[in-house]
């Protein structure tokens, strides 16, 4: 990669940084106060909470493969940029929705606000492509770490914004996401123009089919390791907020475990893409998934605050390793002619898989407790770490064959 070349590929990573830091706020404020809105708007069944925020992550996966076609059809400067229109759409519904009481409206708002984080989504896949392919875990992580300032932004807007319209609780938060995507439609409009449509009609006619693609065992591997690490930390963040206000703390003070735990999600990718240049991905998965095991040790622990945001910190600080790990294990099974397919197929499963984790999590908090959402962190991360097993077995096979 030519001096030029790579100068541009930083400053494209910069926008995107600065992009998630901005537009990816709205994330933080969907987690901390989907449920609980929820719960302020349900008559009766309580139990449908989380629906909403499993409404947000639906539209995540059903945004996945159109956006990634957008992006391919209009360049990433207008892609991503259309991307901002329908998150402030999102903000806009949801808002409407608690103002007329209307669970549905609300939850069809986070919906539309989940369509737009699927652009967002696809920060990382764009820094990744613009980065020479020793750089590309960095890349990925270094766009992630603009989600620190989500940690710190989305939650103190919720906290200074959530009795803005009282006795309307929380529309001022939902309010704030428009200005949010405001603001980020402007950062990305300094992302210099790429080609649109033709020149990538032209790339999408080469390569494998998808079914090649996603059939190998790497992708598949790879796969299984971001659902698992994303939905355990879906599933058991989703839970979190219901189970702190149910143990008698604050709003404020659940506002602010979710704070904690967002930290903890993105400031390690400051040097995750640097660790998984000298261990290898496997083992940054790896350190991933021991993390998510020590959260549910520390929650099943007991209930107190201290414990709550620990395992929120721990949970966090395990998606960072085991989510970046397994995205730089995918950006590594894919050609350029292939990656609007790959990338689009990944981001539908992933956000799929974490749409139902966090449905099934008010429905599991509301049956069995806190500790049986803490519980099921076991298998899931026993069955992901096998998936890497059974691959690290197979690739020393291969070796030895040659």
């Amino acid at each position: 990669m030519t001096d030029i070349a790579a100068r541009e590929a930083q400053r494209t990573i910069f926008i995107l940084a600065a992009a998630q830091a901005i537009v990816g706020s709205a994330v933080p404020i969907c987690f901390a106060l989907g449920a609980l809105a929820g719960h302020y708007l349900l008559d009766a069944d309580k139990s449908l909470a989380t629906v909403p925020i499993t409404g947000f992550s639906l539209g995540v996966a059903l945004g996945a493969l159109p956006a990634a076609a957008l992006i391919r059809l209009l360049g990433q400067r207008s892609g991503f940029q259309s991307g901002t229109l329908v998150t402030a759409l999102g903000g806009f519904v949801s808002t409407l929705g608690l103002f007329r009481s209307d669970f549905w409206l609300f939850t069809a708002g986070m919906t539309i606000v989940g369509l737009g984080a699927a652009f967002v989504q696809q920060f990382r896949f764009a820094a990744a492509d613009n980065a020479p392919p020793q750089l590309k875990a960095r890349a990925i992580s270094l766009v992630l770490a603009g989600g620190v300032v989500n940690a710190v932004l989305g939650p103190q807007i919720v906290i200074f914004t959530r009795e803005l319209f009282a006795p309307i609780m929380f529309a001022g938060s939902f309010a704030a996401i428009i200005a949010l995507a405001a603001a980020g439609a402007v950062i990305l409009s300094f992302l210099r123009t790429n080609p649109g449509s033709a020149q990538h009609a032209v790339a999408d006619g080469q390569g494998r089919s998808t079914l090649q693609v996603i059939s190998q065992p790497r992708y598949m591997a790879a796969l299984l390791c971001a659902v698992g690490s994303y939905s355990l930390m879906s599933f058991v963040m989703t839970g979190a907020p219901l189970a702190m206000v149910g143990c008698g703390f604050s709003a404020d003070e659940a506002t602010l475990g979710i704070s904690w735990h967002v930290m903890a999600m993105f400031a390690p990718s400051f040097f995750t893409g640097r660790l998984i240049q000298r261990f290898g991905a496997h083992r940054i998965v790896v350190a991933g998934f021991a993390l998510l095991i020590g959260c549910a040790l520390v929650a099943l622990s007991g209930i107190q605050l201290w414990q709550f945001w620990v395992a929120l910190i721990l949970l966090g600080l395990g998606w960072n390793f085991g989510f970046i790990g397994a995205t730089a294990l995918v950006a590594e099974t894919y050609l350029p002619s292939e990656k609007g397919r790959a990338q689009g197929f990944h981001d539908f499963v992933l956000f799929g898989s974490v749409a139902f984790a966090s449905l099934m999590s008010g429905r599991v908090y509301n049956a069995y407790g806190w500790e049986m959402l803490n519980w099921v962190v076991f298998p899931v991360t026993a069955i992901c770490l096998a998936a890497l097993v059974a691959l690290s077995f197979s690739s020393k096979v291969q070796r030895q064959s040659r």
